[in-house]
């Protein structure tokens, strides 16, 4: 199965508005009270044995199972018979709220996240139709289950091959959107070569042309063919309109109808920065994914980044999402993907494959001292980068590779390696001793 998600602007009646507002309180209230249920088991559970706590007290019985997801749908469907606000609300939307609740725990268990906080009001911005009826795009309306027919802003066509599972309803500054989770019948073809923790897409064989990446602040990105593109800075460029905004809003009184109106400012304004960075991010996947039929990049440590001294601009630029974005883009495209070791590239000769020593963030210029090779700094990583991409290709991957190419790849001497990296249609040999 493939799926695809396709958002759309909605064009919503004042009583669909207030419909929609309804619903997402009540799915807010049933998430904070799931929620409190757990976290109340959790507390009576952190007492000790001889005493109980000095704020409050739990009394939960000793032997009552720790609530989950099943468990708590079951007292959901015993709750909707005295409480007449729930039935108004569609019953998936409600199991999918508790559902919800059950993956931000998994993310605590397994990813190591904070634990779950309430939703204050407003927080809840989103329910989801896990499942749609006969006919679920009428034009440029959508049926929506126990709401109706909704007009949309078609900005797309939908295609008529995909079937349409889900839908999700968001709210934003700028006002409602629906997201189609579209789905196709296709079975993706799998290799046969083991997957490894540093390729992302083992599906797609590498063939054709190749080109590395690295990504930076001076430079957004940095392509092995000599080819940068500048790095936009949406945060940095409306700092000074949104500080203004911000301080505005501080002013205003608590509560008040003037103040709502200032943070809707601020809130539109966070959106159009969200959404120029998001574009670029596309804009420039798409690129890439038309010069090239494989593409490598770093395998970068963004947590760390985003905890140093940069951490402002490295946020700004959001490399994580545009590495996500380029991933999906190769995949939907068929573009070999593949991340590398990040580690020396910048201290590592292109040509002659041999160390050159740290650089300072300040020197954009790369001078090789043992070759005398010299280019931009950052298209010397990005070269680094796509040999690193065509070393870690298997025997079978390199062969595959030479004979579409047509080009001596890659054979071991003894302890030489040869790597061919292509520029531009030209092919280049590298040793390394």
């Amino acid at each position: 199965m493939f799926n695809l998600i396709y958002e759309f602007k909605l064009k919503p009646t004042s009583a669909q508005i207030a419909t929609f507002e309804e619903w997402l309180e009540q799915c807010r209230r049933v998430y904070n009270y799931a929620l409190c249920e757990r976290k109340h088991w959790v507390n009576s559970r952190k007492c000790p044995v001889n005493a109980c706590s000095i704020k409050s007290e739990y009394i939960i019985p000793a032997d009552q199972p720790a609530p989950t997801y099943n468990s708590q749908a079951v007292a959901l469907t015993q709750a909707k018979k005295s409480i007449p606000d729930l039935k108004k609300v569609h019953s998936q939307v409600l199991q999918k709220i508790l559902k919800r609740l059950q993956l931000a725990f998994e993310g605590m268990w397994k990813n190591g996240r904070g634990f779950p906080r309430y939703k204050k009001t407003g927080r809840m911005r989103s329910f989801v139709f896990p499942s749609m009826g006969k006919e679920p795009v009428q034009g440029n309306q959508v049926n929506l289950p126990k709401i109706g027919l909704v007009k949309f802003k078609q900005s797309r066509p939908i295609p008529e091959d995909a079937a349409i599972k889900q839908a999700r309803i968001v709210r934003r500054a700028s006002g409602w959107y629906v997201q189609l989770t579209l789905q196709w019948k296709v079975d993706v073809p799998f290799s046969k070569l083991p997957s490894t923790s540093l390729r992302a897409s083992p599906e797609i064989s590498p063939t054709g042309t190749s080109l590395g990446i690295d990504i930076g602040l001076m430079h957004f990105a940095a392509a092995s063919d000599g080819r940068t593109f500048p790095n936009p800075r949406p945060f940095k460029r409306l700092e000074s309109k949104l500080k203004s905004l911000q301080k505005k809003a501080s002013k205003k009184r608590l509560g008040s109808k003037n103040r709502a109106k200032a943070q809707v400012k601020v809130s539109r304004l966070h959106e159009q920065i969200a959404n120029t960075r998001k574009n670029y991010h596309w804009e420039l996947a798409h690129n890439l994914c038309d010069w090239a039929d494989m593409i490598f990049v770093e395998d970068l440590n963004l947590k760390g980044l985003a905890r140093g001294m940069l951490a402002k601009s490295c946020l700004d630029a959001g490399w994580g999402q545009f590495l996500n974005i380029l991933q999906a883009c190769c995949f939907k495209r068929g573009v070999y993907f593949q991340k590398v070791p990040a580690n020396g590239t910048s201290q590592t000769c292109p040509k002659c494959l041999r160390e050159t020593g740290k650089k300072k963030l300040s020197k954009r210029v790369h001078k090789c001292q043992h070759c005398g090779y010299v280019c931009d700094r950052d298209v010397a990583a990005a070269q680094v980068v796509e040999i690193r991409g065509l070393l870690t290709l298997s025997e079978f991957e390199r062969e595959a590779l030479r004979r579409s190419s047509g080009q001596a790849v890659g054979h071991t001497v003894g302890r030489d390696v040869a790597c061919y990296v292509s520029t531009e249609g030209k092919g280049h040999v590298h040793r390394r001793r």
